[in-house]
């Protein structure tokens, strides 16, 4: 049996292990009669009712993560993959019909043609598998490579010889329609039914675009250039191109921007020496921080510029940091984000007319542009400075690009990348204020609250954060500007801009289902703008598609159009995600989970059916497992939470068994959500490992009061762990505490005040909040103060407005009250909580003699990531809670470190 469970391991999920998986696995000593009779011994075992048996952490490799891929254009194939913590990653294609499976160890970047072919990289290059007939061909040295919507040929870019490579445009089948000897780099274009690319043959340098399916259309742009063509880019009509040569000789930052029409065929270079207007010393920037980009027009084009810096002038060479008190930014913010003067700023050129303009400069340096791209947007982070919150407020102006006239867009306002988004078509601004969201109209100059009198909060009241609230988010606004889109806690909501009218697009608060457009979240909807966002915009009268949360635990998706009452895809007490939809018959592929059902592939028709496609980690069957269950408990104001209370595998109600507190802030969402057994977590903690161990485990949500964050930790975890003895499910002397980053500060505050708790874990935690408060976050240069005056540690004052309260919520001012054992860990590289705030507790226990050992991980930082340190982490843990909870004979390190 040793011998099959090696092959389970390395196999994952699926029911017919495949020959060329099980001989990249097996040793290669091993005859193909021997595989096949291993995979004969292995299928037979699926069919088998067998007894559960416990889970030990020799059997956690057995465990693969289920990931969805693709699905082609009608639904018939999909692509998934299995990812293990061996690396022995698969990536599986499934016939949705026949259940007809191909796998590609290792493969990644999979893409179908239709629902014939599919390719996808693997070690060796390129894989490419004919669907229909399972004929496969391996073509080596494949760097890049794309699919062509209508044609389906094959567009690759491989070496040809050491030292030259190429551009090949193939059919499927293999007929090669163009090959280009030396390209270097190739750039579909959106529709892909173009190709802009680049040569180099005997130090010569071209760019072309061949149109596909064309073989005679193929135009050269550039041909012998000496020097390095790069950086191309699209026009988003495919009606121009633009790309960057960098001049020989010079520093990579020597560039030249082409512009080229394909109408008309028109080339034209930008010239710097010959126009009065471009910044003396300066050099147009590579697309690292400003990104080439034509407008959509065709009339302009955008890219950065570099200013020359002056080297400072010393008396003498020295290694000294000057902080200096009167600066904007603190040294290391300074170091982290550059000088003002220093950075790259936007510019922008109209090619046919010869006219160039600098958008932003030092004094307004952060730069958006409008939906239109005939305005921008600028502002300067140092405004305010120095202030105290992660983002400063600052003023906005917004700069006719014709013109290069500015005018003042907003004063004091603040400086969140999603407080502030250009409307798509390009008429207004959105902004979010006061707690209410207004528009601010380009074209009239005026500016109008659209929610004043909705009588409905858009600003996010459950953060419960001090400051100046967040919005719920604007996702998008309807087709040309018309209706701007807003969330509230439940509902998706369309307002005219200039505030005549709105109206709810959905019903969540009436059924407590919280929608919301279907993306990863809100703070993704719509795309990068230069140094902000611009929302997307989006046809309300085609079937739009909502995630849905609700109150009660259940997840899933809906469709709604314009405002009709939404219909649900899947809707049910699992977590259903990922979900795709495919664009000839609208089916739906998603993946759905729960606590005790392991994440498996779903196919769901237009209709309403429903077909597993793949279920991921069936031995999971094979083994005693927990379950999950919502419970509800009030802390000492009234109010009513919510936690996850997950059960130990093979539970007995005749049993008292020991519980661990696992705290952060909100986790009641984890509810349905599969945990792979691991011993390799970056805070050392795995629920499943503890639930197969003989272990409930409790999730708790905790609700803040501003100005006692520690006290309100108290207060929640102490009345959600008293609800769960309540119940009688546990021995109430054998329950622990653990929590890690802001879950560890909350463990380190309530082991202070309570002896609740048998033992205790906080990990990388704060432990005196003003020593903190007077640190700096070297990752981002920044003062912490932030975090307590506006954001997480809620304190909502400074130090010296209200000295008593950081000593009421700081565990090391309570330290001489601890009488439970408390194991303390962080990374000796910390640079998001202080790691020094750990060593001032462990100095602080040690002094008043109290039970404590505290691990120092050397080269980790705030989690750890080494996969050594992680497992050593777990154990320690384990046998932690084990040795105070169970009663287990401690080993050494624990043995030698207590005092009783």
């Amino acid at each position: 049996m040793k011998g099959i469970k090696y092959i389970l391991l390395l196999l994952g999920p699926e029911r017919a292990p495949h020959k060329k998986l099980i001989s990249m696995i097996l040793p290669s000593k091993l005859s193909f009669v021997t595989i096949l009779l291993l995979q004969v011994v292995v299928c037979s075992l699926w069919g088998q009712v067998v007894e559960r048996k416990q889970l030990t952490p020799e059997d956690y490799p057995l465990w693969g993560e289920l990931q969805t891929d693709k699905i082609n254009s009608d639904a018939s194939w999909v692509s998934y993959s299995i990812g293990y913590e061996s690396g022995q990653d698969t990536l599986f294609v499934r016939n949705t019909k026949n259940l007809k499976t191909y796998t590609f160890p290792a493969g990644r970047n999979g893409a179908f043609a239709t629902s014939k072919w599919f390719a996808c990289h693997v070690p060796e290059g390129l894989q490419l598998i004919n669907l229909s007939t399972g004929k496969q061909e391996l073509i080596k040295g494949v760097s890049s490579f794309a699919f062509v919507s209508k044609s389906n040929d094959l567009v690759m870019l491989l070496p040809r010889t050491k030292d030259s490579s190429a551009l090949i445009i193939r059919k499927p089948e293999g007929k090669i329609q163009k090959q280009i000897i030396g390209a270097t780099a190739f750039l579909m274009s959106p529709s892909s039914e173009k190709v802009l690319y680049t040569v180099q043959t005997n130090s010569k340098n071209s760019v072309g675009i061949f149109a596909l399916g064309n073989a005679a259309n193929m135009e050269s742009i550039i041909t012998n250039s000496p020097n390095r063509l790069h950086n191309m880019v699209w026009h988003e009509n495919e009606k121009a191109v633009a790309f960057l040569e960098q001049t020989t000789g010079f520093t990579a930052e020597n560039n030249t921007v082409f512009y080229y029409r394909l109408e008309d065929k028109l080339l034209v270079h930008f010239a710097p020496d010959v126009l009065q207007d471009f910044p003396k010393g300066a050099r147009i920037a590579p697309n690292l921080i400003y990104k080439l980009s034509i407008s959509k027009d065709l009339q302009k084009v955008f890219f950065g510029i570099k200013p020359s810096v002056l080297p400072e002038k010393t008396a003498a060479k020295s290694d000294v940091q000057i902080w200096n008190g009167n600066a904007k930014w603190i040294y290391p913010m300074e170091q982290k984000k550059g000088k003002l003067e220093e950075m790259t700023n936007l510019a922008v050129w109209w090619p046919l007319q010869g006219h160039f303009s600098q958008i932003s400069n030092a004094s307004l340096p952060f730069v958006m542009l409008t939906g239109d791209q005939k305005h921008a947007i600028l502002s300067n982070p140092q405004a305010y400075e120095p202030q105290y919150a992660y983002e400063g407020p600052r003023d906005y102006e917004i700069m006719n690009l014709d013109t290069s006239k500015s005018i003042p867009l907003l004063q004091k306002h603040s400086g969140h990348h999603l407080n502030t988004l250009p409307s798509p078509a390009g008429k207004y601004i959105a902004y979010f204020r006061d707690d209410n969201w207004w528009t601010y109209n380009i074209a009239t100059n005026t500016h109008k609250n659209v929610t004043l009198n909705a009588r409905i909060q858009f600003a996010n009241t459950e953060e419960e954060m001090p400051g100046e609230r967040t919005p719920y988010g604007n996702p998008a606004w309807s087709l040309d500007d018309n209706e701007i889109l807003l969330y509230d806690q439940y509902d998706l909501w369309a307002f005219k801009p200039d505030g005549s009218s709105f109206r709810k697009l959905t019903h969540g608060r009436e059924a407590h289902i919280q929608f919301r457009l279907a993306r990863n979240s809100y703070a993704t909807d719509g795309k990068e703008n230069y140094n902000g966002w611009i929302s997307n915009g989006i046809d309300l009268n085609q079937e739009v598609v909502l995630q849905a949360k609700g109150l009660d635990g259940r997840t899933g998706f809906f469709k709604c159009q314009d405002g009709i009452l939404e219909r649900p895809i899947i809707y049910a007490s699992r977590f259903v995600d990922k979900l795709s939809v495919a664009k000839i018959n609208n089916t739906y592929i998603y993946r759905e989970q729960s606590y005790n059902q392991p994440p498996r592939l779903m196919l769901q028709s237009h209709s309403g059916h429903r077909k597993v496609l793949s279920q991921s980690n069936p031995q999971h069957n094979r083994y005693k497992w927990g379950k999950s269950a919502l419970v509800d408990y009030q802390n000492n104001t009234g109010k009513t939470l919510k936690g996850v209370l997950f059960y130990p595998a093979d539970y007995n109600p005749k049993i008292k068994y020991p519980m661990i507190v696992h705290i952060y802030e909100r986790q009641s969402s984890e509810l349905h959500k599969y945990v792979n057994p691991s011993q390799f977590a970056e805070d050392g903690f795995n629920v499943t490992a503890y639930t197969t161990q003989g272990y409930f485990v409790l999730y708790p949500d905790i609700s803040f009061e501003i100005g006692d964050p520690g006290i309100s930790a108290l207060d929640c975890v102490v009345a959600a762990t008293k609800e769960i003895i309540h119940q009688n499910l546990v021995d109430q002397t054998k329950i622990g505490l653990i929590g890690f980053s802001y879950g560890g500060y909350e463990a380190n505050f309530i082991l202070t005040q309570t002896n609740l708790f048998a033992a205790v874990v906080g990990g990388a935690g704060v432990t005196d909040l003003s020593s903190y408060y007077l640190t700096v976050g070297w990752n981002t240069g920044k003062p912490d103060m932030w975090r307590f005056e506006s954001q997480q540690w809620r304190m909502g004052k400074s130090l010296w407005e209200n000295t008593v309260a950081y000593d009421r919520n700081s565990p090391i001012r309570h330290a001489d009250k601890i009488t439970t054992p408390l194991l303390s860990w962080t990374g000796a590289n910390d640079k998001q909580v202080d790691w020094h705030q750990s060593v001032e507790f462990h100095l602080a226990l040690r002094r008043l003699e109290k039970e404590h050992i505290f691990l120092m991980y050397q080269n980790e930082s705030h989690a750890i990531m080494h996969a050594e340190n992680q497992k050593d982490l777990s154990n320690r843990i384990q046998q932690w809670f084990g040795y105070y909870l169970k009663q287990e004979t401690p080993p050494l390190w624990i043995k030698q470190g207590v005092t009783r």
